[in-house]
């Protein structure tokens, strides 16, 4: 098939959207299909982005809400040469061009949420959710409704997706995701990752890895790290926060509380981690910590699973009943004492079972998350959709779904 993903972008620093995209793409064209990525990135960063299929980068877009004049020309042109069309994310110009410029074509389209129907984001930001409230009634409700599915990444993502916002129509699927392995040249990665921090020497760590953002909980973090140096005997391990951050303020919030942290801490702030580095990272940090207040699935907790490396998490990461029942890491809520039970669940852990866990991570991430199953679920999950396949008419209006719908 002929696949068309349409997103605002795909800079890696933007998260894990991009970053999924970046990982199946591969994995799509070795099993004999075709993809073609249109973003709203500037022309001038082609180039640069390095992303491995071709690009439409019909940039720049302007504001938030990312609007481009070039892409519902660009698609009414050219969207009937596909198979499939993908909108990526919510609440911004894409999703409506596509559903306009598509309007009366065969060609399905699919959305993927990527999380951002969940209902903390209501509770978290509410004067956005007053606009978001408007744009839905306007035009986001029918970018739903008239897909030919909407393709969530766990069932507790589609779960949580009915509570934010009525009316809610909309024809739902629950696809498999996940990231590629890396590389198998471990040592390799692991000498890359320790030139890049050498203050680290041979000290173990938590690992802290994803864009620096207030929902993911790295406060909590930092705040129950302290505690633990404060309350607890016995040498502790170092807290690496990877990742960029762009929101300065929070920044400095965290800088604050390193700096209110016992002596005996340490962290240590690499930046963006990519390639080598990154594997690296994950290979040999203690375990993966991820206190966040809403993740829908979580690449760098699927990357870190990749690597056999243990995984703390909250409750709000949607994937955490699947962790906590392979034994692959521990859950619990996202606030500080559930954060600091967390570490001391993790260093309470002798290392015959932190072992055991590294080998639950290696099996969960090769059972549920390795690519090459992400990228035949999607496919399995599209071609009853396709235009070869069947009749689709993206317009007729669908029933509304009962909170007891089971997913087909």
């Amino acid at each position: 098939m002929k696949l068309l993903r349409v997103i605002a972008t795909v800079d890696p620093r933007h998260g894990g959207p991009a970053a999924g995209l970046r990982a199946i793409t591969p994995e799509l064209t070795r099993l004999g299909h075709e993809t073609t990525v249109v973003s709203l990135d500037t022309p001038e960063r082609i180039a640069e982005l390095r992303f491995p299929a071709i690009l439409h980068a019909l940039g720049p877009a302007r504001g938030g809400y990312a609007h481009s004049p070039r892409l519902e020309p660009w698609l009414r042109a050219n969207a009937s040469n596909y198979d499939a069309v993908f909108v990526h994310g919510l609440w911004q110009h894409h999703g409506r061009a596509v559903r306009s410029a598509l309007q009366g074509m065969a060609t399905p389209y699919f959305v993927f949420p990527h999380g951002m129907l969940d209902p903390w984001f209501r509770r978290a930001y509410p004067l956005k959710h007053v606009k978001k409230w408007i744009y839905w009634q306007l035009c986001e409700r029918h970018v739903l409704r008239n897909a030919a599915a909407v393709l969530f990444t766990c069932d507790e993502e589609r779960r949580l997706a009915r509570l934010s916002f009525q009316p809610y129509q909309c024809t739902e699927r629950v696809v498999a995701y996940g990231t590629a392995a890396p590389e198998p040249d471990a040592e390799a990665q692991r000498a890359a990752w320790r030139r890049l921090v050498p203050e680290l020497r041979d000290r173990p760590y938590w690992l802290f890895l994803g864009r620096i953002h207030p929902k993911k909980g790295a406060d909590l973090l930092m705040e129950a790290y302290g505690k633990l140096a404060t309350s607890a005997s016995g040498s502790l391990p170092a807290v690496v926060l990877a990742g960029p951050c762009t929101d300065q303020a929070y920044r400095a919030q965290l800088e604050k509380l390193v700096e209110r942290l016992p002596g005996r801490c340490q962290v240590i702030w690499p930046g963006m981690l990519e390639g080598p580095a990154k594997w690296g990272a994950l290979r040999a940090a203690e375990a993966f910590v991820l206190p966040s207040h809403q993740e829908n699935f979580g690449i760098a907790v699927a990357e870190s699973l990749a690597v056999g490396t243990p995984v703390l998490i909250s409750h709000k990461v949607n994937i955490w009943a699947e962790i906590e029942s392979e034994g692959a890491g521990f859950a619990e809520s996202d606030d500080l004492p559930g954060t600091l039970r967390l570490l001391l669940q993790w260093t309470a852990v002798p290392a015959m079972q932190r072992e055991d866990m590294r080998r639950a991570a290696d099996k969960l991430f090769h059972q549920r998350y390795e690519i090459g199953q992400v990228a035949r679920s999607l496919i399995q999950t599209i071609s009853p959709f396709s235009k070869s396949s069947s009749p689709y008419n993206p317009y007729d209006v669908v029933s509304p779904v009962h909170p007891a719908h089971r997913i087909g």
